[in-house]
């Protein structure tokens, strides 16, 4: 069945962010300084459209991002069903967004949800931890298992199309 493109994201909103909360670990490439794609497994939050990834801020990653801010997210079950997400990466410093997606992570049940400061000690503003801030362009939901009723084997919503 062919895709369909130019969806607006409330057509997808509901079916991405079952996907993404169940899934929940997507595999994050970046590309290094030589043009090499690298590839580590992260725990984004959703909202809408923005996606939140609080990790390391001192390591490969950071090196990485601060060359060339796209990123490449892909999440994969075992019914075939994907979900892809093309964005731009950015750190969030501001210590509004980091309280805010610290409690965003604390108040969400488990399996998405966790406290971060099991992980990184010293709480919204301790500087152990970063806030990656996604802003996709092109957000894909796919995969081999059939597609619910009357809907396109693939769908694409990408930025601008709304």
């Amino acid at each position: 069945m062919k895709g369909r493109h130019g969806m607006k994201f409330e057509e997808i909103a509901e079916d991405f962010a079952e996907r993404t909360q169940r899934m929940v670990w997507c595999t994050v490439a970046t590309v290094d300084r030589a043009g090499r794609p690298r590839t580590r497994i992260l725990h984004p939050i959703w909202e809408g459209t923005t996606g939140w990834i609080a990790t390391g801020r001192h390591g490969l990653k950071t090196k990485h991002l601060a060359n060339n801010p796209h990123v490449s997210l892909q999440y994969w079950d075992p019914m075939q069903q994907n979900v892809n997400v093309e964005a731009t990466a950015e750190w969030a410093d501001g210590a509004e967004d980091r309280r805010r997606i610290w409690e965003l992570y604390k108040r969400t049940p488990p399996p998405l949800g966790y406290d971060i400061g099991d992980f990184f000690p010293g709480g919204p503003d301790g500087g152990a931890w970063g806030l990656l801030k996604l802003t996709p362009w092109r957000i894909e939901l796919g995969g081999m298992a059939d597609p619910p009723a009357g809907l396109p084997f693939r769908r694409v919503w990408t930025a601008g199309e709304d």
